[in-house]
């Protein structure tokens, strides 16, 4: 019976630190399907997915599925220290639970009290190890628990710094391309010459931006579960908006900014098809089109109004269609695990944007100073008549 205990306090104490590791510490994707963090995180969200889709409210349904991603960091290390306690109990327990306890009670007890105090480091010294085993069990259990607080402290600001990096893009996505963003309005609001340079900027902020969602949602995914602090953006959306952009441009539209489009494309279809392959979703048809072939119009006629030269025909139709199967089946996916809608190719009608109102006050002003340029020549020009009448 002793060796089964300590087989199985050795199992959990591995099983436990393993996933801690690689969950906190090792900046790489973890491997394992039977992790801790894996099981808990899969099967709390499950629950925690069926709940919200009975709230009709959409204001309320995001409140509440925004509590998730930081509720089960916390209970997932609540999780990794009972699992550490259990294992050292076992341990103890597996050598006879060799200690001094005034108190008398049973060892099992016994092995657990010490066990929890000696991990968060109390020491209180009501019980004591009479062994050697005893004695370097505590020593290795003390010390492994100011590593793990130490682990904790410094895992939370690390993704937190992560979080913030990632919205503050998607905050400045707003102006650039509206909310939800998509992908007509961010190109009609970079229209000219101007525009053409300020797009070609923002693609390789977002080529950045993308390598750097890559590289920390596949260290920490529990950051895909983080949500936006407003209901209408996401980091999903923002990422597609992004895609349809850049696939708009390779296919339709003829300029300087289309090989950096090109850049981007590539970067942000990895961080959607890496992310989708973490969470294990298929390859598999949305079902929803999400640009049909009657909406084009919608977006080609404006591009065009806005001085965009297109590349017409139905070849070009053709290679949006091919860009979009390349990421929308596992951005639709990704969409459903996490409950985020996809953007539209283009603003719904009828909605007024901050800056429709902006760019009309702009209009105005531009007006304004038109006339005031002309009331000038107007007056130079009678001031060199009348100085010409005086000769």
């Amino acid at each position: 019976m002793w060796l089964l205990t300590l087989i199985l306090g050795m199992l959990c104490l591995a099983e436990v630190l393993l996933d801690a590791f690689q969950t906190i510490i090792l900046p790489r994707r973890a491997s394992g399907r039977f992790r801790v963090s894996r099981i808990f995180m899969t099967a709390m969200w499950i629950r925690w997915r069926t709940i919200a889709k009975k709230m009709r409210r959409t204001n309320r349904r995001e409140s509440f599925l925004s509590y998730f991603g930081p509720l089960s960091l916390l209970m997932l290390v609540v999780i990794w220290a009972s699992g550490l306690i259990l294992g050292f109990a076992l341990l103890y327990h597996a050598i006879s639970s060799p200690f001094a306890d005034a108190h008398s009670v049973g060892n099992w007890e016994t092995d657990l009290y010490v066990s929890g105090t000696t991990l968060f480091t109390l020491g209180l010294g009501d019980v004591v190890p009479l062994s050697v085993p005893a004695r370097f069990l505590v020593s290795l259990e003390g010390g492994m628990g100011l590593a793990f607080v130490a682990g904790v402290i410094g895992y939370l600001p690390v993704l937190y710094g992560a979080f913030s990096r990632r919205e503050v893009s998607i905050i400045l996505l707003d102006a650039r391309a509206g909310s939800p963003p998509t992908a007509l309005e961010l190109l009609r609001r970079h229209a000219g010459s101007a525009g053409e340079l300020a797009l070609q900027t923002l693609l390789v902020e977002w080529e950045r931006w993308s390598a750097e969602l890559l590289e920390s949602h596949i260290s920490y995914p529990q950051l895909c579960f983080f949500r936006s602090q407003h209901d209408n953006q996401s980091w999903l959306s923002a990422l597609v908006a992004m895609l349809d952009t850049c696939a708009v441009l390779i296919a339709t539209v003829e300029g300087e900014a289309v090989r950096q489009a090109q850049l981007t494309f590539v970067m942000a279809r990895h961080a959607v098809l890496d992310l989708a392959h973490i969470f294990g979703l298929e390859d598999v048809a949305s079902g929803v089109d999400r640009l049909p072939q009657a909406s084009l119009q919608n977006i080609c006629e404006p591009l065009a109004q806005a001085g965009f030269t297109l590349c017409a025909g139905d070849t070009s139709l053709q290679r949006l269609r091919e860009l979009r199967a390349m990421y929308e089946p596992q951005a639709y996916q990704l969409g459903r695990l996490l409950m985020q809608d996809l953007p539209p190719f283009y603003p719904q009608p009828g909605k007024r944007s901050n800056w429709t109102q902006i760019t009309g006050l702009r209009s105005q002003t531009e007006a304004s100073l038109l006339s005031t340029e002309q009331r000038k020549g107007l007056a130079v020009n009678k001031a060199a008549i009348d100085e010409s009448h005086s000769f």
